[in-house]
């Protein structure tokens, strides 16, 4: 009886002890919140997220309950989680937020999930973060809430004050990128340009602000990377990014002269050809070919027209010797898969799908080649890339190739 007696004596205090991940409050308040942040001199983390959110259920499960990140966040903060969603199963305590989550999504004009507010012991909301991410960078993230020179609330209010400060412009543009205001950020570069040389302005430490502001044909940064395409190639190449300052120039002209051809609703076919000759007597100084080429794969797999498709998709690939990245080569295979029985279509699909392979051999790219291989008739070797993908798959996505290595063998169709 007594080892009993101290058993539950010591099992309450190994649960407190075993706590490492984030500690959020519960059966609390708002008004509550704030007043244990002031009295302990903390800011405030809120958590807002929804039940249907998969970043945000990736977040709460790989991320919070990592020991480092519940160091770092328990001591820093009072935590709080809060469902913006209303479902049937929510329980009395997620049902009795239900009118401040509101509020939340009206006052601090919460739109996308997760978003992430960080409020001053005082209940000040002082920055804001939109995504998640790893541990490591999610920390850091969180760290720029705690001081004003990075708070993105702060810098908005400083920026706000003082429009010409390179400084304060500079590290709200990095500050608004984080939140997704992608509106604040081009203001903000916009005004860091202006108050510094265009030489100055071109270097290494600047090329991701230089790429963010070149949002439209208007704005100053492209103007920038237009008539400096040379050392933008330079500073692109010393940052080990992979794409060119042609690469971003027409980006922005696909974006404002070739998606609005394409949108629901436009009259008539697109003339591809004709757009093409336009923009390149507008804009003699970059090539479109390989934005037109993969802007005729969104519209073909809009139009479900999939021999155009696959022609499309070729075409683009040819047009970029850099490579393309293995998944989006997956997914070009996979849409073929799904959507066209065209024998032309299904060996142009397996060509991808085995080039995606190429840089290193993942369950998910696998299992494309092997349906491919299914569906082209071609069943024993289907089945054998088919238990390789079993083989290879994390136990999350085990059940399912089982099951489509099942139909291989009984000769279901896997496809629907």
């Amino acid at each position: 009886m007594r080892n009993l007696l101290t058993l539950l004596f010591i099992i309450p205090f190994l649960g407190i002890g075993q706590q490492k991940g984030i500690h959020f409050e519960h059966n609390s308040n708002w008004e509550q919140i704030k007043a244990k942040a002031k009295a302990e001199n903390k800011h405030i983390f809120v958590d807002c997220f929804t039940t249907w959110c998969g970043p945000c259920i990736w977040m709460a499960e790989n991320v919070f309950p990592q020991e480092k990140v519940g160091a770092f966040f328990n001591s820093n903060f009072i935590n709080l989680k809060l469902q913006m969603d209303q479902t049937k199963k929510d329980s009395e305590e997620v049902k009795s937020w239900y009118e401040e989550a509101a509020r939340f999504g009206k006052d601090y004009n919460v739109r996308a999930y997760p978003t992430f507010l960080v409020f001053s012991p005082d209940g000040e909301l002082v920055h804001r973060m939109v995504g998640g991410g790893e541990a490591d960078a999610f920390i850091s993230r969180a760290n720029e809430g705690l001081h004003p020179e990075t708070q993105y609330v702060t810098l908005i209010k400083k920026f706000e004050a003082n429009p010409k400060d390179p400084e304060i412009a500079k590290r709200l543009a990095t500050a608004a990128q984080s939140a997704y205001d992608q509106a604040m950020a081009s203001k903000a570069i916009e005004a860091f340009v202006s108050s510094i040389e265009v030489d100055d302005f071109l270097t290494a430490d600047n090329i991701d602000l230089l790429l963010q502001g070149a949002t439209s044909s208007e704005s100053t940064c492209y103007d920038i990377i237009k008539n400096n395409m040379q050392r933008v190639d330079e500073l692109l190449i010393e940052n080990n990014k992979t794409q060119s300052s042609n690469d971003i120039l027409a980006r922005v002209l696909a974006n404002e002269l070739i998606r609005p051809k394409m949108a629901s609703g436009a009259s008539g076919p697109v003339d591809f050809v004709a757009i093409q000759k336009e923009i390149e007597k507008d804009h003699p100084y970059v090539s479109m070919k390989s934005s037109i080429a993969m802007s005729k794969v969104q519209y073909y797999a809009r139009e479900k027209n999939w021999p155009a498709f696959k022609d499309a998709v070729n075409e683009f690939l040819s047009m970029n010797a850099r490579g393309i990245a293995a998944d989006m080569l997956n997914s070009f295979a996979w849409t073929i898969f799904e959507n066209c029985d065209d024998d032309a279509c299904i060996k142009s699909a397996l060509d991808w799908s085995k080039k995606s392979l190429e840089s290193g051999e993942q369950a998910m790219f696998i299992d494309t080649y092997a349906n491919l291989l299914y569906k082209s008739g071609n069943k024993s070797n289907a089945i054998k890339w088919q238990e390789k993908a079993l083989m290879l798959a994390s136990e999350g996505e085990k059940e399912n190739y089982q099951i489509t290595l099942d139909k291989m063998k009984s000769g279901q169709p896997t496809w629907k």
